[in-house]
């Protein structure tokens, strides 16, 4: 892949979080995912690679923009594997909540999993705790590695888990053990981030969410030199069923070799609302204000780009109401 497709990459995720944060706390989480999209799909039309949507906004009939297979890009340029999740927590946006994200990844052609829109059991962790946690282990067996390789006492560690009901069992192991907890209502790719980052004050992630957000995780994670191991979760036997058409055993555990092959993927993110990592889109009259996340797994180049963008000149983020 082009090294100029980083920034390339960043236009798009901005553009994305423009558009959506100007439904925030408005109770619209379908029109701010709209927004989103489509401003992701037409900042996409300017890049120049050959892309493929293989994690979207679902599937052909489903979604109008942004589906899986779906091609992107000028038509010039590398082959890429595109995953997108243009809005990372409509719910959020809607009640003005945080850490609501714009989000993209990249890799070569055919080294991104297409997995299927299901659930996933998820463990996450950064670059002091990689080899050392396993999905198949108990929660408290993973807080005690993290412990350990973190030179941290138990009760000085904190679990992000989303709040749901059926994180319970996994809520009172984490508070049995002793260790703190980060409850969230949605945007797991952010939480997963963010273990990598010592400023956010996450040391682990646990839990059930997406699949097509464990991907984009994982090649976040990826670039940052940390961990996300996956196993798909289907509701069922017509999801099963899917996962043997696909060839994927849901019995298996998906390392960060399953998740992103090769040693060249691109993650980019913008912040739509204030986040641990991030600070949402600040509008100035005039001109916006953006914070974003662009990394390159190749480089292990992490940079953060503040951005202004005049709101004369850019018509596009201007919101169509």
């Amino acid at each position: 892949m082009e090294r100029s497709l980083s920034m390339e990459l960043v236009r798009v995720t901005e553009a994305a979080a423009v558009s959506a944060s100007r439904w925030m706390g408005r109770g619209l989480k379908n029109e701010a995912d709209d927004a989103a999209t489509t401003a992701m799909r037409n900042v996409f039309d300017t890049i120049p690679m050959q892309g493929i949507v293989v994690i979207g906004e679902g599937e052909m009939d489903e979604a109008p923009m942004l589906y899986i297979g779906e091609e992107l890009g000028t038509g010039v340029g590398p082959e890429v594997d595109v995953a997108v999740d243009p809005l990372e927590g409509t719910n959020i946006v809607a009640a003005g909540g945080w850490n609501a994200l714009a989000v993209l990844a990249i890799a070569d052609k055919g080294n991104l999993l297409n997995a299927p829109d299901m659930y996933m059991k998820k463990i996450a962790v950064g670059p002091e705790v990689v080899g050392k946690i396993d999905i198949d282990a108990s929660v408290t067996e993973n807080l005690q590695a993290v412990a350990k390789a973190k030179n941290k006492d138990i009760g000085d560690i904190v679990a992000t888990v989303l709040d749901r009901e059926r994180h319970a069992g996994i809520i009172e192991e984490i508070r049995a053990a002793g260790a703190r907890i980060k409850l969230i209502t949605d945007g797991d790719v952010a939480a997963a981030i963010n273990t990598a980052f010592d400023e956010t004050g996450v040391d682990i992630l646990f839990g059930i969410g997406g699949a097509p957000e464990g991907v984009i995780a994982a090649v976040g994670l990826k670039c940052l030199g940390g961990e996300l191991q996956g196993k798909l979760v289907p509701s069922n036997d017509e999801e099963r069923e899917r996962c043997a058409k696909m060839g994927i055993d849901v019995d298996k555990v998906l390392y960060m070799d399953d998740l992103v092959k090769g040693d060249d993927a691109i993650f980019a993110a913008t912040g739509v609302t204030d986040g641990e990592l991030l600070s949402g889109v600040q509008f100035k009259g005039g001109y916006c204000e953006t914070h974003s996340l662009v990394m390159r797994s190749k480089s292990g180049t992490i940079r953060f780009v503040e951005g202004r963008h005049s709101m004369k000149k850019k018509p596009l983020l201007v919101m169509q109401d």
